[in-house]
């Protein structure tokens, strides 16, 4: 089977455009006609990796969303699916998005269930949407579970969304505090220190702060590094760069290896291992991670999906890999017939609330709305923590650069002055 990618006009006389998996171009080309559409163009489309590499492959939450009520609000409404999604399809401004909704209306056509039709979409519908969708066709449900997860994608986007706001600041004023800095270090100070030399000689006394900034600024206009390997220093081009350019480098270098370890199994676990150990850092973490686990697998109880299978998909929904690994133990004690609740209270990085609302959850035969309850409540806990941290990092940040400034201002003018002095002496 492969994938094509098609202009069609459709029964309604619009102009239609997306993805059809068929065996050969004439059967996409029958499979087309067979839907009431007449093919303007159609041609094989580019691999996945393809397209991922020279192309959007990701949806906006704000799409998803709104595709998802949307959906709801049709199938209430007695609106046969196909229909919906191809009504979906037309009014989406993401060619992309466009193209993914296609390719789930025509498998749906052909027979497929929405929920078999979007997991080939895994970038778009991830495991908990699928899993989701697949519980609401098996009981006659979808409309009320494609609520429930427009909810949870809101819910998951504006968190996200303040946590990148609260960010903003601080990155916004550490890159022009770092810009700066190199500024000063590359264009200012070698001209001070010609300055400084005019003035006082080769040996002027100069303050030890003046000496370090002036030191550091010679070390990065300079190029020691190149002359200390003779490979490079014989290649005429490279030997007159100054040593910035291949510190940048081989910053550059070092990030793009990092980037690559951290998207390996290990190295990703190893990372959100340390990020849990962070002070402040973790926690928002730990707190951003048990909110998704209560959401998520509340949504998933209430939509019938079982408990090992809710715990498998949640694991894989928290965003991080060590407390992932604690879900996979936890669920191995559940399979072994001990309680959920009992073993969350156990786990490292479930707070004891979390295990006793379980225990209570499973008492009572409501551990979905319990659980709504906890995610609320950790929800909160996040925007406060959130909040408290913009108002503390926004007036320290501006010390910092105001102290930078400071040093830099005290390093040039102090030593300008006194030389003065003692020539006008």
């Amino acid at each position: 089977m492969a994938e094509f990618e098609y202009r069609a006009i459709n029964k309604k006389g619009q102009e239609i455009s997306g993805v059809i998996t068929a065996s050969s171009r004439e059967a996409a080309v029958t499979d087309l006609r067979n839907q009431e559409n007449r093919p303007l163009s159609i041609k094989e489309a580019k691999s996945k990796g393809a397209r991922k590499a020279f192309g959007k492959s990701k949806v906006k939450l704000k799409d998803l969303v709104i595709f998802t009520r949307e959906l709801s609000t049709m199938i209430s409404a007695g609106v046969p699916l196909p229909r919906a999604l191809e009504t979906l399809q037309n009014q989406m401004e993401d060619k992309y998005f466009q193209s993914v909704i296609a390719g789930v209306n025509h498998d749906v056509e052909s027979g497929s269930p929405l929920a078999e039709a979007m997991a080939k979409y895994p970038d778009t519908f991830n495991d908990i949407y699928v899993n989701m969708v697949k519980a609401g066709e098996a009981g006659g449900i979808l409309d009320d579970i494609l609520k429930r997860l427009a909810t949870q994608v809101e819910k998951d986007a504006s968190m996200r969304k303040k946590i990148r706001s609260a960010m903003a600041y601080p990155v916004v004023i550490l890159t022009v505090t770092i810009i700066a800095f190199f500024g000063i270090m590359l264009f200012i100070l070698p001209k001070i220190g010609k300055i400084f030399t005019d003035l006082g000689g080769p040996n002027a006394k100069l303050p030890s702060y003046t000496r370090a900034l002036l030191s550091i600024s010679g070390f990065l206009t300079h190029s020691s590094i190149v002359h200390a390997v003779p490979i490079v220093n014989k290649i005429p081009i490279i030997k007159s760069l100054p040593n910035v350019i291949f510190l940048i480098g081989l910053a550059v270098v070092g990030l793009i290896y990092f980037r690559r370890y951290i998207r390996t199994e290990n190295g990703r676990y190893r990372w959100h291992g340390f990020l849990l150990r962070l002070p402040v850092i973790g926690n928002i973490i730990t707190k951003v991670a048990i909110a998704r686990f209560s959401r998520t697998f509340s949504s998933l109880m209430s939509s019938g999906v079982s408990v090992l299978d809710a715990l498998e998909v949640t694991g894989k929904a928290v965003g991080n890999k060590v407390i992932q690994k604690e879900l996979m133990k936890v669920a191995e004690e559940v399979k072994n017939g001990q309680p959920l609740g009992k073993q969350l209270l156990q786990a490292k990085f479930f707070p004891p609330i979390v295990g006793q609302m379980m225990t209570v959850g499973e008492e009572t035969g409501k551990i979905d709305q319990v659980l709504v309850k906890v995610a609320d409540f950790y929800e909160e806990e996040v925007d406060t923590i959130i909040d408290g941290l913009a108002s503390i990092i926004e007036p320290a940040m501006i010390v910092v650069l105001g102290s930078i400034v400071g040093i830099i201002a005290a390093s040039v003018m102090g030593p300008i002055a006194s030389l003065s002095k003692n020539i006008g002496g």
